[in-house]
């Protein structure tokens, strides 16, 4: 008989943990061995229990996050990590793989598919969602962004954390003509705000 997987939760809720729980129980090769709240606890407990495969959410409330945890996690000859989460954006997805995450579902996945992520993610096999790998594949299709020398510069310093007021002393152009150029970088970039913009442009490579 083969050796079941050996799985790790990590959810802050609580609920959500018993409910991945009961279900986990009736999959054929998976047994979880242990549950944490927290990365910390996460950390704690991969230590103690050695798990193959740590189920991970990426937002767990105060202290370490789930993109933190996965890095640390999957240093070394550590456990591969396998996002579940409700987030898809862009970011996210982008911050969870690079932080060393072998697969990335959505919790409105279906059983079946959770079962088959795991065992996929213990044998080292990229797991996504559906609409995870759609947002992936359009995004390596689009074209990357055609920014002007001067939004270039305008959006290094709104990542340096720099007002409108302050950009345009900088440039020694008026505030008026800042908020102009932002406006034009908002509309390329497909935000709506300065955060979303620098986000954006770090996951795109835009920044400096």
């Amino acid at each position: 008989m083969n050796t079941p997987i050996r799985l790790l939760l990590c959810d802050d809720h609580a609920v959500v943990r018993a409910g991945l729980r009961a279900l986990l129980s009736s999959a054929d090769g998976i047994e979880v061995v242990g549950e944490a709240g927290s990365g910390d606890e996460a950390l704690a407990m991969a230590a103690r229990t050695h798990p193959d495969v740590v189920l991970m959410d990426l937002q767990l409330g105060d202290g370490m996050d789930g993109v933190t945890a996965t890095r640390k996690l999957t240093e070394g000859e550590g456990p591969r990590v396998l996002v579940l989460t409700m987030f898809d954006t862009d970011a996210d997805i982008t911050r969870a793989i690079e932080a060393g995450a072998t697969g990335y579902l959505l919790k409105a996945a279906r059983p079946d598919e959770l079962f088959t992520a795991i065992h996929s993610a213990a044998s080292g096999r990229t797991a996504l969602s559906a609409p995870v790998a759609d947002r992936l594949l359009a995004r390596m299709r689009s074209p990357r962004p055609s920014l002007s020398e001067r939004e270039h510069e305008i959006l290094g310093h709104l990542a340096r954390g720099l007002s409108n007021r302050a950009i345009g002393r900088a440039l020694f152009i008026s505030e008026a003509t800042v908020k102009t150029h932002l406006g034009r970088i908002y509309g390329k970039l497909g935000v709506e705000t300065r955060a979303g913009a620098v986000a954006v442009a770090k996951e795109r490579r835009l920044l400096p």
